[in-house]
């Protein structure tokens, strides 16, 4: 990855895999500043060059050239820079489905596995995240090659690091009130919904209303709300709609005000990520 001093670079590609699609993301990054955000995904990756620091299931930790870094569905976290030169990382972001099935060949009862750790020091395991990411990257590989190779990458990680859970925080385990406000604004995501709204949905006062989504969920109604807007223009940006008609659709203000939101959550700029995304289904 060719750079200068301070250029930030990211790149998208999803690949088609057993049970579901796979995001990956190569980047490099100097300023980004992530806000507190939580995936529905689990998110697994190898650190090429530099630092990167989160704060993930309350401490504070530092992923370092040659580790892995890793979060699992419904766990908040952030992200930025540990160092004056950034970091470079090879993402892969896989839905649950995706991770189960991959269980089920390691178990006839599989369940869903949970990593405890943010951050593995396993230079095998990394390896593998590098060559298989590189490989899939490349654009050369079959989609024998590719699924091939995935599995075995996610096979070997369930089975070095995995644990049993019943399930992971703010993923169907949270206040039944947060349950109710989580699903409306993921509906509902252009609404300019009240906190008085949102609390009457569980009976609630709106101040114990968010405290409890603050404890269930690792961040504010308001920061949940922008992901769910960010969220549903992700998917919007699969189709052909126009960006201005993205953002609108999607509760933005403007394109400018989706773009903003998108890169603290993603990295990468709607437009460019609609153009990786739109390409790697070619």
């Amino acid at each position: 990855m060719k750079h200068g001093k301070h250029e930030e670079i990211a790149t998208y590609k999803v690949v088609p895999f057993i049970g579901g699609d796979v995001e990956m993301l190569r980047a490099r990054y100097v300023t980004q500043h992530f806000s507190r955000h939580f995936h529905e995904e689990y998110a697994v990756g190898f650190i090429e060059q530099g630092a990167m620091g989160f704060r993930y299931r309350g401490a504070d930790l530092v992923a370092s050239r040659g580790t892995i870094n890793l979060v699992v569905p419904g766990e908040a976290h952030d992200g930025h820079a540990a160092t004056d030169t950034g970091w470079i990382y090879r993402m892969f972001y896989l839905p649950p489905e995706v991770v189960l099935r991959a269980a089920a060949e390691l178990t006839p009862n599989p369940s869903q596995p949970h990593f405890r750790k943010g951050v593995l020091e396993d230079a095998d395991l990394a390896r593998t995240i590098l060559e298989t990411h590189a490989a899939l990257e490349s654009g050369g590989a079959t989609s024998l090659e590719s699924q091939t190779r995935l599995l075995r990458l996610l096979v070997n990680w369930i089975n070095r690091h995995g644990e049993e859970r019943p399930g992971w925080p703010g993923i169907g385990n949270e206040h039944r009130a947060v349950r109710l406000a989580r699903e409306y604004m993921r509906d509902n995501p252009a609404e300019d919904v009240s906190l008085e709204h949102l609390a009457r949905l569980g009976n609630l006062s709106p101040f114990h209303f968010l405290r409890v989504f603050e404890r269930d969920l690792g961040i504010t109604p308001h920061a949940f709300l922008v992901q769910a807007r960010v969220n549903r223009a992700k998917k919007l940006l699969a189709g052909p709609l126009r960006l201005a008609d993205v953002a609108a659709e999607c509760g933005f203000s403007d394109q400018s005000h989706l773009t903003r939101w998108f890169r603290r959550q993603f990295g990468i700029t709607p437009g460019r990520y609609r153009n990786f995304v739109q390409n790697s289904r070619t």
